[in-house]
């Protein structure tokens, strides 16, 4: 399937396609701006939500929800309530990707962001544990959920909305500005507890500043919605709906095909090194940092925060490659610079020089990161027919994200503290998911290959 076929409306063997002339591109150009607007506030709205409790997991949630734990115990088991987020996921990509492809893009993207910005705003207003004892963490665990599972069904739906309203020539670039609003919803988490602490002491940011960030997602969400509500369908699912080819149960549908089959096992192999270096350096670094190198919080929330605002300025640039090379050469190319890089920046982690720490934070993360991610949505898409998209997307992003995201920080915290404080068998690893997702993107077959 080629670039521009995604952006068109593959047809049936007895029936002809519909050019993309006549599909997206015949979208006049502001309903085109609209549908690239409301999918990037919309993915920047809910990754702030969803890296809002990241963030706070590593310097927030052990001291107030579980404080009567040792440092290590209670960063262990705020990662571990991180982490459960990822396992609802797949549950939330299942019942959105159904609803995707049966009614459509746009309902089911109102909905995921309204149940988000609900769970991250009751977040803000939940009692601690020195207020209610066990059932903070609990109820901390519970909304924790309910963000994975609106989560789950965000991403998918979200570059659809860009891929299939793209012009022809343009798919790559289109399918990567879904991919900015997570990198400007890390740097809009991190940047908002730096401004916090910086301005708040310490008591008052554990009291109550770190509660107005959360608060924040109300205004965000609202604006969200307002934007995503005036779009209209993606012309790839009004064809569906017109040629009466809608899904009864996508996710069956989606393992009738070998095709499909085999692209969902390379799909969820592929995505294991984008999902482990995201968590570590986005994640993880940030609790690394500050518990085992020592740093203080500001400069290394703003640290992550200069490279996340980094790569949302280069994500279009890998968009643009995708569209020249292809996505998969460009994502090959992305994961392989970030596997090695994995010894060199964690050797100048163990420099202890916070402005060391921030250029190698900055290369691994502000720009392999960004080359990798900004092809992947458009790599993922061209993997399945547009009657089962939305829920195949949904399907290889999550069930790959409880093992390539959401276990990361508590398997490098794991294997760093068994290693007694030396990060070589953690980085092992890392390597090793880089070499994974090399080998299973590699191993796509040309026919499911996209080319410009």
């Amino acid at each position: 399937m080629s670039l521009p076929e995604i952006a068109a409306v593959p047809a049936r063997a007895d029936e002809p396609a519909v050019p993309a002339e006549e599909d997206a591109g015949g979208l006049a150009a502001g309903d085109t701006r609209k549908a690239v607007a409301a999918s990037l506030i919309g993915t920047t709205v809910e990754w702030y939500d969803f890296f809002l409790y990241s963030t706070a997991a590593g310097i927030v949630f052990d001291k107030l929800f579980f404080p009567s734990s040792s440092a290590f115990v209670g960063t262990m088991l705020s990662f571990a309530t991180f982490a459960v987020g990822f396992l609802m996921r797949p549950v939330g990509g299942l019942v959105f990707g159904h609803i995707g492809d049966r009614i459509g893009r746009k309902r089911t993207l109102a909905l995921t962001m309204a149940i988000m910005g609900g769970s991250t705003a009751l977040m803000g207003v939940l009692p601690t544990a020195a207020a209610i004892g066990v059932a903070a963490p609990i109820l901390l665990l519970a909304l924790r959920m309910l963000q994975g599972f609106a989560l789950g069904g965000e991403w998918a739906g979200a570059v659809l909305l860009a891929v299939e309203h793209s012009p022809r020539r343009k798919v790559g670039l289109f399918g990567s500005y879904p991919q900015v609003g997570l990198a400007l919803g890390l740097a809009l988490g991190t940047g908002v507890f730096a401004l916090l602490r910086t301005v708040l002491s310490e008591d008052a940011f554990l009291a109550y500043g770190w509660r107005i960030a959360f608060g924040a997602s109300v205004v965000l969400v609202l604006i969200g919605l307002v934007v995503r509500l005036k779009i209209d369908e993606t012309p790839a699912f009004r064809e569906v709906d017109r040629l009466n080819r809608i899904s009864k149960v996508p996710v069956v549908e989606l393992f009738r095909s070998a095709r499909s089959r085999r692209n969902t096992v390379l799909g969820l192999l592929s995505r294991w090194g984008e999902g482990a270096a995201f968590n570590t350096w986005g994640v993880f670094a940030i609790s690394f940092a500050t518990v085992q190198l020592g740093f203080e919080q500001v400069p290394v929330l703003l640290a992550v925060t200069v490279a996340a605002v980094v790569m949302a300025a280069l994500i279009p640039v890998s968009g643009l490659l995708t569209d020249r090379f292809g996505p998969r050469r460009v994502y090959i190319a992305g994961i392989a610079a970030y596997g090695v890089l994995v010894y060199p920046v964690f050797l100048l982690f163990e420099t202890g020089n916070i402005v060391v720490f921030t250029v190698a934070v900055i290369a691994v993360f502000g720009v392999a990161h960004a080359l990798f991610y900004g092809a992947q949505g458009t790599l993922y898409a061209g993997l399945y027919p547009p009657e089962v998209r939305y829920t195949g997307l949904s399907f290889v992003y999550q069930f790959s994200g409880i093992y390539a995201s959401g276990l990361t920080p508590m398997i490098v915290t794991a294997l760093i503290a068994a290693a007694g404080g030396a990060p070589w068998l953690a980085c092992g690893y890392l390597v090793s998911t880089a070499v994974v997702s090399v080998i299973a993107t590699r191993f796509i077959s040309e026919e499911d290959r996209l080319t410009a």
